[in-house]
């Protein structure tokens, strides 16, 4: 069996009411220790200043134009062109009074002017904080507070937000500067609030007249405090360090000169997922790296494929709620052929997956069936993509599995946190022993496993299961002005991740549970909610669920989210009519879902209190808009609660009433 980690300490029983722990893994690539750092590459500065250097010409930003309420083409600016500007808006911070450890807001959808003010930050050691509305209510108020921030660089749309009434932080800021420009009135109500406003233009034209030296930083200093999505309490400001940011682009580096097919300074990546997130963050500092180009989305993800058609990238990384529209769609297309064409696909599907399984590249598997089938189906996302990369949550096996096959390129899963400076763990290109898993641990860290008792996890048993642990070098400095909650999560030297991992033979690790949504029902049982969340979410009429339990009561509920191609099969088959919105209101329909979901805990043999034995019906997705699940699409449990409290305690007065 091929090996991908090392095993450099043995486990250890728990003693003296300390639980067990299991061995210390490391990366193949860092077994006799981890590899030195390049000289060169030191901070986040070096990154892009000595790609300026060496690919001065290269394309570097690229963004699409609205030409009369149409979008157009892709324009670009080069690596000399962005410097220049980073030169000048980074001298018109320090005209304006910026000085180094000072915190600098970056508020607003991906685009060039977001990483201009971030290498700006960088030129003259300050602090970029990104600002994050979907982290919550108030939470741009709470960061531009707790991070004290000086000066917001601003995206048009989020203007009003932060000139509300209710951010009364904004009244410490010395200016804002806006990616385009401003309204009268918004002028009008920055200054009259003590905040100085200027357009980027306008700070342009200020930083040419004022040429300031730049003052880089050092690898100790911080580079940026990166506010996290959490499910519940205020942001966690987590601090990362310019040498944790180069450590982590060092190790791609590494990691990437492993394989023959290498990225170049040709690969084009298409940038959606948001910058405040660290996995956007760190593969664009990547490609900064490399001298390659970064297109941004228009900023309609509904209209995300124009993008993909348009700019033609070679790299796509997503949430897998991305992934599985992606497979939805191509489900739906093959749906649409001729019965005799439909199965040709799936025996050309089944005959690589064949030989991808005996060990061969996916290029290599079947060249026949990729030409006569797959290549339509990468055509759909440019016709050019070599790399996808998933991460924020664990990908289907299904939705993986059919990726892998059709896309005809590389597939990688990987899983990490903004604490430990994005990935921790990545997959290999063409490894399908790793489908379902998340690869093996990274090359600057060690990680571990610890055991919880209460979950029944121990990582001294077969399988070895339990909380990931995580050390080394690309893991967070502290949670910023949090000593305790740093003290708490951070234990002789190993962070805490609070998720549940099980280790393979092969040193490749699977995510399986989340220890913070282990709630206790009344009766003294245990309940992993994700667990189930992710059991229950295979039942074909569920397209999202959340599962609810309460420690006063004995039995869990559900909010669903049917799924509206199914219910509306079975509203058809059923003689029910009306929109979704309306089927999903019947009480016919809610028995129907609940019996589905009785089915599939008895299919998964699951425990009788694990049943769920009540559910609300909602039409419409968990979403960032209401609040209720992260950027990443975790579910906000405690927001959940409050948004469907009402519906709940309604459920479970009438199950109690039942019951009598």
């Amino acid at each position: 069996m091929k090996n991908f980690a090392v095993q450099v300490e043995e486990g250890k029983e728990g003693r003296d009411g300390k639980p067990s722990v299991g061995p210390v893994y490391r990366n193949l690539l860092s077994k006799n220790g981890f590899p030195p750092m390049d000289a060169d590459l030191t901070t986040s500065w070096d990154l892009f200043n000595n790609s300026v250097e060496k690919y001065p010409g290269n394309k570097m930003l690229g963004w699409r134009k609205f030409v009369d309420g149409k979008v157009g083409p892709y324009v670009w600016k080069t690596y000399k062109e962005v410097h220049e500007e980073v030169l000048q808006i980074g001298s018109a911070l320090r005209a304006s009074g910026a000085e180094p450890g000072c915190r600098v807001g970056i508020y607003g959808a991906n685009c060039p002017q977001w990483i201009v003010a971030m290498e700006a930050c960088n030129a003259h050691s300050l602090i970029c904080v990104p600002l994050y509305d979907t982290l919550g209510p108030g939470a741009v108020n709470f960061i531009i507070d707790h991070a004290e921030i000086d000066f917001v660089f601003v995206h048009d749309k989020k203007v009003k937000e932060l000139l509300n009434p209710d951010c009364i932080s904004a009244q410490r800021l010395k200016a804002m500067i806006g990616f385009t420009s401003f309204t009268e009135e918004e002028k009008d109500k920055a200054v009259s609030i003590g905040i100085k406003p200027y357009t980027w233009d306008e700070f342009l034209q200020l930083g040419a007249k004022n040429s300031s030296e730049i003052s880089p930083p050092k690898p100790f200093n911080i580079c940026t405090i990166m506010y996290t999505s959490g499910t519940s309490g205020d942001p966690k400001g987590v601090v990362l360090t310019h040498e944790t940011v180069a450590t982590f682009v060092r190790g791609i580096d590494l990691f990437m000169e492993q394989f023959d097919d290498k990225m170049t300074v040709n690969d084009v990546y298409l940038s959606f997922l948001p910058l405040a997130h660290i996995l956007d963050r760190m593969i664009e500092e990547y490609f900064f790296r490399k001298g390659a180009s970064i297109g941004y989305y228009h900023g309609d993800l509904n209209a995300l494929r124009d993008d993909l058609m348009e700019l033609k990238p070679t790299f796509l990384a997503g949430v897998p709620r991305v992934f599985e529209k992606i497979h939805e769609g191509i489900q739906n297309a093959l749906k649409e052929l001729r019965p005799l064409r439909r199965k040709i696909f799936e025996a050309l599907y089944k005959y690589k997956l064949y030989w991808m399984n005996l060990g061969y590249k996916q290029e290599n598997a079947s060249p026949f069936a990729d030409l006569l089938a797959f290549r339509k189906v990468k055509a759909r996302l440019g016709g050019r993509l070599r790399l996808i990369v998933s991460g924020g949550a664990p990908l289907s096996y299904e939705v993986e599995e059919f990726l892998r096959v059709t896309c005809c390129s590389f597939l990688v899963t990987g899983y990490g946190l903004t604490e430990t400076c994005g990935p921790t763990t990545l997959g290999f290109p063409d490894e399908m022993c790793m489908m379902g898993a998340v690869g093996p641990v990274f090359v600057y860290n060690e990680m571990r496993l610890e055991e919880v008792p209460e979950m029944g996890y121990n990582p001294l048993a077969d399988p070895p299961c339990g909380e990931i642990c995580v050390r080394g070098k690309t893991v967070f400095s502290e949670y910023y002005k949090n000593p305790e909650l740093t003290k708490e999560s951070v234990k002789d030297g190993w962070f805490y991740t609070g998720d549940i991992g099980q280790m393979l033979p092969n040193g490749v690790v699977k995510i399986i549970d989340r220890k913070k949504n282990l709630i206790k029902l009344s009766q003294g049982e245990y309940v992993a909610l994700e667990h189930l969340e992710n059991v229950y979410g295979s039942s074909p009429i569920v397209e999202d669920i959340w599962v609810y339990g309460d420690s006063f009561k004995s039995m869990l509920v559900a909010v669903v989210v049917p799924h509206e191609e199914n219910t509306k099969k079975w509203a058809y088959s059923n003689g029910h009519m009306g929109s979704f919105s309306e089927l999903c209101s019947l009480d016919q329909l809610q028995n129907y879902v609940l019996t589905e979901l009785k089915c599939t805990a008895e299919k998964k043999q699951l425990r009788g209190f694990e049943f769920v034995k009540g559910v609300v019906l909602d039409p419409r997705p968990f979403d960032m808009e209401r609040d209720l699940v992260t950027a990443t699409l975790k579910k906000k449990r405690s927001i959940l609660l409050k948004y469907y409290r009402v519906e709940i305690d309604e459920l479970y007065r009438k199950l109690a009433a039942g019951r009598r």
